[in-house]
């Protein structure tokens, strides 16, 4: 998986460049779930989907591994594929922090991400792709579920 650089289009990054990166999560959290929904305001769910989207189009993903390294690497989780039908694809994200998460007082979603699983299936299955968010909150899991257009 490469991602795109700031710098031109031609030059690339391998996926480990992201290991140079360090946080332990609060910083983002707190960016994540309260400054950009303040800052999004009602749009909030559309913009943080086509963030997640456009942030996707920076990588370049081969396989499924790929997608689940990348969500490793970002620190968002363990992505598991856990339903592969033709049209439907199911995912379950999970992690300590998730966990965490769906336990605080804090509001959280699970946009941005979907819209990182929709754009990277596109780039796999060459279709368009959807993809929709479940929260389990007594399992302490979310669902992703992705529709593939024929």
């Amino acid at each position: 998986m490469k991602i795109v650089s700031k710098y031109g289009s031609n030059q690339k990054l391998d996926v480990t460049e992201l290991e140079q990166l360090y946080s332990d999560g609060a910083g983002y959290d707190i960016l994540r779930y309260i400054g950009l929904p303040e800052l999004f305001g009602e749009e909030k769910d559309t913009l943080l989907y086509f963030l997640g989207r456009n942030l996707a189009r920076k990588f370049e993903f081969s396989s499924l591994e790929d997608l689940s390294l990348f969500f490793e690497k970002m620190g968002l989780g363990t992505l598991d594929l856990v339903k592969d039908k033709k049209n439907v694809k199911t995912f379950y994200l999970l992690s300590d922090t998730i966990v965490a998460k769906l336990k605080s007082n804090m509001e959280t979603d699970f946009r941005l991400e979907a819209g990182i699983i929709a754009e990277a299936l596109q780039q796999l299955e060459d279709v368009d792709c959807e993809c929709l968010e479940s929260v389990h909150r007594r399992l302490k899991q979310v669902e992703f579920t992705v529709y593939i257009q024929d």
